[in-house]
């Protein structure tokens, strides 16, 4: 009987698909890349519209133009509209040597809109009616408006210092930077002035340009966003590695914004309205430091200049813009005495009177207003202003090295309505020892006149010190039995400012002193606990008369007095250290949502110019290829029958398997071998375990 041959599987078909997915996937992908996306990469270029090859010289392009302009002259062409536009673009353009060398090079065509304007708009008509010419010729020197130009030749020697760099990449013939030359005057001029360096890069330096640009993964140079092209070199940035594009909107607010915030991470100056100013930015400014409020009458973000500013003065003042409404003018008129914008108010401790600046200045004018309203009238005691204000016993008076007496009066208190009670009042005290005149005899009173002269010569110094904070310095100057209502956690609704002043004095022992810390000698017992103690000796006093400036300032008069002329006993001891107290945290940089979102958009960026690329549709082919082959390869590996392998040796064989086996038990018995030397208990129970106890028998004969 015949033997039937077996038909073919009906799962054959569908398996094999499957196994051919990825080949099949990878060959319709080069497909539609090849046939509809890589076209639309690469549409007609002008020359193709004339019919001259790619990169044609200008006399190539005329004669062109000629004899299609012939053809219409003898009505032996197409004349339609449509077409007369794209060779009459095309012709202007590339006649146009500066136009043909940013097309050539950079493939920068900034008109072409202007093709499907004129389409629409002569759709119907004769295209004799046509305005010619369609291009409008700019010839744009930036030289003349006074802007600074960098070239290959000078750019190594342009990156001396390390300011960071705003750079503008423009063409001659571009009417996009003609037209944005007043926003870059008012960047580089009036935003960026004394912040950062800025210069303008022709397109036709091609060497500066080509390191400078993009480039495509083809390693064609390209402007994603034409011209003008702004970029920035970062501080201590000096290659095109690390240089940063800008990708959003040309305008002068937003540039200087992302020049700020990207460029040079610095914190932003947000803004308030008469609503939210006293609940988000008042109340949560920190005791220690000076409120500066910004009147804008444009509403534009702040300029770099303001944002520097206020990193640089972090650790003394906050900053913060109101939008001038005029609406609100009397509103503001009450609370701050501000008239109009553009102003400056500085607001510094409680209950004194804002200090108004009324106009608008140059970055000099502005941060002499900051510097000299940087400190409080009454500046906080920290760990940063210790020795600055004279207020450490390790440290010098702030009248010199030379003064031997010096003192330092300090209200102390936890932050309440009390403490802020009376720092007003020892502003007071400020005021009337600095107004206070002891040259007219008149009105010379020898009860304020100690505490004016110091004052005045800088050797006495006043502050106020948190005492819940700086508890263990609080506690260390305030020993009685009511310094829990000053210092440490408030335990009670109980808040009892005190004012102390701290007199310190050196003598000449201390040169002795600093001769034998620097000896090599090794030190005695004595000597240690001598060394251990503050250089200058402290003698401190409480105020307990009533809160009035007279009263409060004929007591630091006879404290000083008494200070300077009596012989007072020298103590020295220990002084607790002030504790560092947080810092308000700086929110600079980009917000992690647009960090986010820019990673999102370079890499969408990257993958369009990958879509671009005339290699992929053969690489995605030659992978289809490849991939098939190996299908079929494992395939046809596994279809094949393999013979049967039987476990006895054939006679024929060499007997190769059985002396594996052989060598194998050779080895496992030698493993076997080497275990039983190793040194092992004889049984679980030699070791006696730590908390074993011995139970004795019933029969046992022990009691």
């Amino acid at each position: 009987m015949a033997k039937e041959t077996p038909s073919s599987s009906p799962t054959s078909i569908p398996s094999g698909l499957k196994a051919y997915a990825v080949p099949i996937f990878l060959f319709v992908l080069a497909m539609f890349f090849q046939l509809f996306l890589l076209p639309r990469s690469f549409p007609p270029s002008h020359y193709d519209v004339l019919g001259v090859k790619m990169y044609s010289s200008v006399d190539d392009v005329k004669d062109a133009y000629e004899t299609i302009a012939s053809k219409w002259d003898s009505g032996s062409g197409d004349s339609l509209p449509a077409d007369f536009i794209k060779i009459q673009y095309a012709y202007e353009l590339l006649t146009n040597l500066v136009w043909k060398r940013d097309y050539d090079l950079f493939g920068i065509d900034e008109s072409v809109h202007i093709i499907e304007e004129l389409e629409k708009q002569y759709a119907v008509e004769d295209f004799a009616k046509i305005k010619l010419p369609l291009l409008e010729v700019v010839s744009y020197e930036p030289e003349r408006e006074g802007f600074m130009s960098i070239t290959s030749q000078d750019f190594a020697s342009k990156f001396q210092d390390s300011k960071p760099w705003l750079i503008q990449v423009y063409s001659s013939g571009s009417k996009s930077s003609a037209h944005f030359t007043t926003a870059w005057r008012r960047i580089a001029v009036a935003l960026l002035d004394g912040v950062a360096n800025h210069a303008m890069l022709e397109l036709g330096d091609v060497q500066l340009v080509t390191y400078l640009a993009e480039k495509k993964p083809t390693g064609q140079v390209f402007f994603r966003k034409g011209l003008p092209s702004i970029f920035s070199f970062p501080p201590n940035c000096k290659t095109a590695d690390c240089l940063i594009r800008f990708e959003g909107e040309l305008s002068a607010d937003a540039i200087t914004d992302w020049f700020a915030t990207t460029v040079l991470g610095l914190p932003r100056v947000f803004y308030h309205t008469k609503e939210t100013l006293v609940p988000k930015f008042l109340s949560k400014v920190p005791p220690n430091k000076v409120k500066v409020i910004l009147f804008s009458q444009t509403g534009e973000r702040a300029t770099p200049i303001v944002r520097q500013a206020a990193k640089d003065y972090w650790n003394f003042a906050s900053l913060s813009h109101v939008l001038w409404r005029e609406e609100d003018a009397s509103f503001w008129w009450n609370a701050l005495e501000v008239e109009s914008a553009p102003a400056i108010v500085i607001m510094k401790d409680p209950g004194s009177k804002p200090v108004v600046y009324h106009g608008s200045g140059n970055r000099t004018w502005f941060l002499d207003i900051l510097e000299q309203n940087k400190q409080l009238q009454l500046p906080q005691l920290r760990s940063t202003t210790s020795m600055e204000l004279g207020c450490d016993a390790r440290g010098y008076s702030r009248a010199g090295y030379d003064k031997a007496t010096w003192y330092c009066a300090i209200l102390v208190g936890r932050q309440s309505v009390e403490l802020n009670k009376m720092r007003e009042t020892m502003c007071r005290v400020q005021d009337a020892l600095s107004k206070y005149d002891e040259s007219d005899e008149a009105s010379k009173d020898p009860l304020i006149t100690p505490a004016a002269s110091a004052h005045k010569t800088k050797r006495l110094s006043f502050a106020w010190l948190d005492g819940e904070a700086q508890n263990k310095y609080c506690f260390f100057y305030v020993q009685s039995e009511t310094s829990y209502d000053t210092c440490g956690t408030r335990r009670a609704p109980i808040d009892v400012p005190r004012i102390l002043i701290v007199r310190y004095h050196r003598n000449a022992t201390e040169t002795a002193n600093v001769e034998q810390k620097s000896s090599k000698w090794p030190k005695t017992v004595w000597q240690s606990e001598a060394d251990d103690v503050d250089p200058a000796a402290q003698l401190v006093v409480s105020y307990d008369g009533p809160a009035e400036t007279p009263e409060i300032i004929k007591w630091l008069s006879k404290m000083v007095d008494d200070g300077d002329n009596r012989n007072l006993p020298f103590y020295r001891a220990k002084t607790p250290e002030l504790v560092p107290e947080n810092a308000e945290p700086m929110r600079s940089g980009i917000p992690k949502s647009i960090k986010a979102t820019q990673k999102l958009l370079s890499l969408w960026n990257r993958i369009k110019d990958y879509l671009a690329d005339p290699r992929m549709g053969p690489t995605l082919l030659l992978g289809a290829l490849l991939s098939a082959g190996n299908v079929w390869w494992m395939r046809s590996r596994t279809s094949t029958p393999q013979p049967a392998q039987t476990n006895q040796p054939s006679p024929n064989q060499p007997d190769d398997n059985v002396e594996e086996k052989k060598k194998k038990e050779r080895k496992r018995e030698q493993r076997r071998k080497n275990a039983k030397e190793k040194e092992v208990p004889a049984s679980i129970t030699d070791n006696e375990p730590k908390d074993a106890v011995q139970i004795l028998s019933s029969g046992s004969d022990s009691d």
